[in-house]
């Protein structure tokens, strides 16, 4: 079970190692962590799609599938088609940066993986502080 206190690192994980989007400001991103928030593989593309298989397929060619016990974290939106392609993987926690869709929230609570969105940095809070909404699931405090 995904701890919050972990997820809520990610995003600042995920952009310090984020080169291309730094210098464009138009990609997207998907990273795959370990259940301590460690990274194990991060892709960018133009597309939220390419970017997902990109990160997959670089662990598929590492001969480390499933990724059983992961969290991949997304930069864009969720949709269905990418908690699909998650769990062909044996990603069991999708997070992301922005919203899921409601087919995507529908198919996670559907095949039991998590699915937290809007994981950012919490308004009026102390620095540091994140919020999130968890759509389906359970996360470990």
């Amino acid at each position: 079970m995904p701890r919050r206190s972990v997820l809520a690192v990610l995003p600042e994980r995920l952009r310090s190692i984020q080169a291309a989007f730094a210098a464009s400001g138009g990609l997207h991103a998907s990273a795959i962590f370990d259940a301590e928030g460690v990274l194990e593989g991060m892709r960018e593309d133009v597309g939220r799609h390419n970017a997902l298989d990109k990160v997959i397929g670089q662990a598929f060619f590492a001969e480390r599938l499933p990724l059983a016990g992961r969290i991949l974290l997304v930069s864009g939106r969720v949709s269905f088609e990418l908690m699909q392609k998650a769990l062909a993987a044996g990603i069991p926690c999708v997070a992301a940066i922005s919203a899921p869709t409601t087919a995507a929230v529908d198919f996670a609570r559907e095949t039991g993986q998590v699915l937290v969105g809007f994981l950012r940095p919490a308004d009026g809070a102390e620095a540091g502080a994140m919020r999130m909404n968890v759509y389906a699931g359970t996360l470990a405090a």
